[in-house]
């Protein structure tokens, strides 16, 4: 997220704001002073400043509300391990430490999912703020806070509050964090107190980043504007049942009991499954008002803060579990990796929790991942079981067109009223705004109110004979099931106590929001995995693909699939579970549509296909074995492509040293590869030529401006027909974007030479392209040329690294910050192996560039056997504080695939420890 540091009002400053200017630039000159040894005030200030905020980890402190003494041990890495005798000593302590690493990025967590940005940051963060407010995620929170939230849980965010609130007692900004000095001189923000609701908002920014296929529901429909269904589908092939295995293979729903089941079963009988490409295309809204409707919202969301993953594109990741009869401990093994978007700190937060002797006082001795702010371990293993997750990609939200009348909408021939509250949002340095929130009798909130394009599209929007009467336009509404009041704060406790596979499945139940693929192993050699969520079922023909009429009742939800017939895998006959995003269920077995847009299985395949070379020779695999997998970067698309490159007769020398490159290249992506440089580059330009060039603008690259084909072509025009037209997204968010969707459209026609993607227009510097070797040939001649560009001529110094670059920014100031503050905050950059749809998931936008843009952004492999011996890593490092020692001690050892001992045992953890801090009542 970029929050400027400034408020701005487009006015001349006025005698306040000139002294803000001159604060402001007497804080850049004070910095730089003291980064590069001024004089002796400055230096002092700078030093001070920074090392104030650094926790105190020796030594012992007093904390109010503490029934007994507790015990912070942290390691070389700044890893906190904490021991208690209470479930509420044990929590209150975790919300002190969380507030002495990162209570800054806590801070700027919780204004997000309130909406209270602009409190911060001023004017610039107005816009988002009003959005945030339409959502209200607070709203829902505070609700499941009050009215759903088990007693326990209340109690444990109770506690935690009470340790981050008794950290902030006393503490002014600049004694918290750096970031809170440099935003002193610009405005009067001053930290507030933690509340339990804080919290619990945070699973809601989780849940919109993982929100399911949302994006591809507004690019479908983006994309009517130049491609017809044909082309359409052609660009979102189905998903490869025959190649790639989903996530269960040995059980189907029983029509009979209504319930899923492992093993051999009776069909899957009548459901709701449905056909894909419904929605609006097929019924009231024509293409073309419904494509400038989204074009606008996709401008909305893209400006919406991401929270943990680049706003629900590229949103990916690993785990897999092996059963103990192929590992060498002769006990499961566990791997998990979530890729999500890079940032400094890390969204991730290693740590354990141990009550010093387990009881009915004292409930839980875990250790693994969590996040700062939220009490309790998301990812990890306690004492008996261990548990990852990967996105499970099921469809949650659905977006609505809605027929306008007077106060209210249309619904089923009536007009209903909509509910309204109204939202002040306040502007550090600036006045108040208020704004009005409607929404539907189901809770759908109008994000078409928070852009007056919208509105105005919206009464010019086109529709059909089936369609209500214009009227005062049309709006969009979004349901999505994380705006409903849930228990996902309920699960995490449950997941961190439970010590066996029901009361794991017991925990899932509870996990309503986002629905993630969750895998389990335990000490008593079992492996399993569970989909939980509340997933929507929908009226047969709808499968929420996409945009939906809402004034016609039969499009509206139907109900929630059952947990007892959500899928579901316990000690499989093949030994391992492979999650990566793949398809959880066969269509053929499960009578309902979880989604339309699956990852397409390239990552989870490669992964099974390596268990099984390793298995079916008779070997058994080990706790590095298993980080060796994590760390594999075969390009499947290079496979399928390479062999077509090699075959092609290049006339340009220089073009044809490069393709030489390719010869005996084994597919790896290390960052030392040539070939793999110039490989991704071809792959970029295929990709360019193919397909990015005909699709709307959009979806392609802001600022990118082309001569394009008519609409409904994807040959190549007369040089007189064709029209200008510049693209409008970001550069990670635009298409295609390379990953394994485009790797399925490319296998799809990979050997249909004259297809009409193959053809190209000619140019000022190139002919026609009238089939694939010719498109091929002229990829390999431009991603030549372009890496000439940014490599130089010297092919022997070209790698892949020097290309795929890691930058680590942080999400605030570090963004869009003064650049000394930048220069203090962001780190970077490091040369990556690894790429897209690879199990190394280094990912890129191969529309935008090659810069790194989302990551595994944690590893771990644990080891059921003996827990000591299970290993972690970290994307950055324990800290937020940008000169701690441990702010990002993790990345080098992160970059090259190393792992760190993850100690559980007392004995492990005192054998580790580096300081220790005992917190007393």
């Amino acid at each position: 997220m970029p929050p400027n540091t400034t408020a701005s009002s487009g006015q001349k400053p006025g005698k306040s704001g000139r002294k803000k200017g001159r604060k402001a630039r007497l804080f850049l000159i004070v910095l730089v002073l003291a980064l590069f040894g001024g004089v002796a005030y400055g230096g002092y200030w700078g030093v001070s400043t920074v090392r104030a905020s650094f926790p105190q980890t020796k030594g012992s402190l007093t904390l109010d509300g503490l029934s007994g003494p507790v015990d912070v041990k942290r390691d070389g890495n700044g890893i906190p391990q904490i021991y208690a005798a209470s479930d509420e000593d044990l929590f209150m302590a975790q919300g002190y430490v969380q507030a002495q690493d990162r209570f800054y990025e806590m801070d700027v967590r919780r204004h997000m999912t309130s909406g209270r940005l602009s409190e911060m940051f001023g004017s610039s963060q107005v816009k988002n703020d009003e959005f945030l407010r339409t959502m209200g995620w607070d709203r829902v929170a505070k609700e499941e806070y009050d009215k759903k939230l088990s007693a326990s849980t209340k109690k444990y965010l109770q506690a935690y509050a009470k340790g981050v609130n008794a950290y902030l007692k006393g503490k002014d900004g600049k004694d918290i964090s750096l970031e809170y000095a440099a935003l002193g001189f610009t405005n009067d923000y001053k930290p507030q107190e933690w509340t339990p609701v804080d919290s619990v908002a945070w699973l809601k920014a989780m849940a919109w980043d993982l929100r399911g296929n949302m994006q591809e529901e507004i690019d479908r429909s983006l994309m009517t504007s130049r491609l017809g269904p044909k082309q359409i589908a052609d660009l979102y092939p189905e998903y490869p049942y025959s190649r790639n295995k989903t996530i269960t293979q040995e059980g189907q729903y029983d029509s009979v009991t209504g319930s899923y089941v492992q093993g051999s079963s009776t069909t899957a009988g009548s459901g709701t499954q449905s056909t894909a490409g419904t929605g609006l295309a097929g019924n009231t809204i024509a293409p073309d008002g419904l494509q400038s409707q989204l074009s606008k919202l996709y401008n909305v969301l893209d400006n919406v803060p991401t929270a943990v993953g680049v706003n629900g594109n590229g949103i990916g990741s690993n785990s897999w579990v092996v059963a103990g009869k192929y590992t060498i401990t002769n006990k499961p093994l566990l791997a998990n990796d979530p890729h999500l978007s890079a940032s400094l700190p890390s969204v991730w937060y290693q740590m354990g929790l141990h009550c010093t002797s387990v009881s009915s006082k004292c409930q839980y001795d875990v250790s693994g991942y969590t996040f700062a702010g939220m009490p309790g371990v998301v990812i990890g293993h306690n004492q008996d079981i261990a548990w990852g997750m990967t996105n499970s990609g099921v469809d949650v939200t659905d977006l609505y067109l809605e027929k306008i009348t007077g106060e209210g909408y249309e619904y089923d021939g009536k007009v209903l009223p909509f509910t309204a509250r109204r939202e002040t949002i306040k502007v550090a340095g600036g006045a108040s705004k208020t704004i009005v929130v409607r929404e539907t009798k189901d809770g759908m909130p109008l994000l078409s109110d928070r852009d007056d394009e919208l509105v105005k599209v919206g009464k010019k929007a086109t529709v059909d004979s089936g369609a209500p009467d214009r009227g005062d336009g049309y709006a969009i509404a979004l349901r999505w099931t994380a705006l409903d009041p849930g228990n996902s704060m309920d699960a995490v406790f449950q997941l961190d106590k439970a010590s066996n596979w029901s009361e794991f499945r017991t925990a899932a139940a509870s996990f309503d929001v986002p629905s993630q693929n969750l895998i389990y192993a335990d000490t008593d050699n079992h492996i399993g995995y569970q989909l939980p969520g509340k997933i929507p079922t929908r009226s047969k023909g709808d499968d929420g693909s996409l945009p939906s009429p809402g004034w016609d009742s039969k499009y509206r939800w139907t109900g929630y699939i059952k947990q007892s017939e959500l899928p579901y895998e316990y000690d499989p006959k093949r030994g391992y579970i492979v999650t990566a995003n793949q398809a959880v269920v066969d269509k053929d077995k499960y009578p309902y549509t979880l989604t339309t847009d699956w990852g397409y299985g390239t990552r989870s395949q490669r992964i099974s296909d390596l268990i099984e070379a390793k298995v079916k020779g008779g070997g058994k695999i080990s706790t590095d074995d298993m980080r060796q997998m994590q760390l594999d970067d075969s390009s499947e698309i290079a496979k399928l492509i390479v062999p077509k490159l090699l075959k092609i007769d290049v006339a340009d020398k220089n073009v044809r040293d490069a393709q030489k490159l390719l010869e005996g290249w084994d597919y790896t992506q290390d960052a030392d590869s040539a070939a793999a440089a110039y490989f991704n580059a071809t792959w970029r330009n295929i990709l360019k030529l193919a397909f990015g060039n005909k699709l709307p603008k959009e979806l392609r690259v802001k600022g990118q401006c082309l001569n394009v084909a008519p609409v409904d072509s994807t040959g190549p025009a007369d040089e007189n027909q064709t029209v200008r037209e510049c693209g409008q997204r970001e550069a990670d968010q635009a298409q295609p974007d390379g990953g394994d969707r485009w790797f399925e459209v490319v296998r799809k026609i990979i050997d249909d030479q004259n297809n009409d993607w193959w053809k190209a227009p000619k140019t000022r510097l190139d002919k026609a392209a009238d089939n694939r070797d010719e498109l091929f040939a002229r990829a390999m001649k431009d991603a030549r040329w372009e890496l000439t560009a940014k490599l130089g001529k010297d092919m022997d110094t070209w790698s892949w690294g020097r290309l795929h670059r890691l930058f680590l920014k942080n999400q605030t100031l570090g963004t869009e910050g003064p650049g000394v503050l930048q220069y203090m905050l962001n780190r970077g950059p490091w040369k990556l192996s690894g790429g897209e749809a690879t199990v190394n998931a280094t990912g890129w936008n191969a529309a935008g560039g090659y810069v790194v843009v989302w990551v595994p952004s944690m590893r771990m492999v644990v080891n059921l056997d003996d827990f000591d011996k299970s290993k972690w890593i970290n994307l950055s490092g324990a800290s937020g504080h940008a000169f701690s020692a441990h702010y990002t001690d993790q990345t080098d050892k992160w970059a090259k695939g190393e792992l760190l001992p993850w100690s559980f045992s007392d004995k492990a953890v005192d054998k580790s420890t580096s300081d220790t801090l005992v917190l007393k009542p």
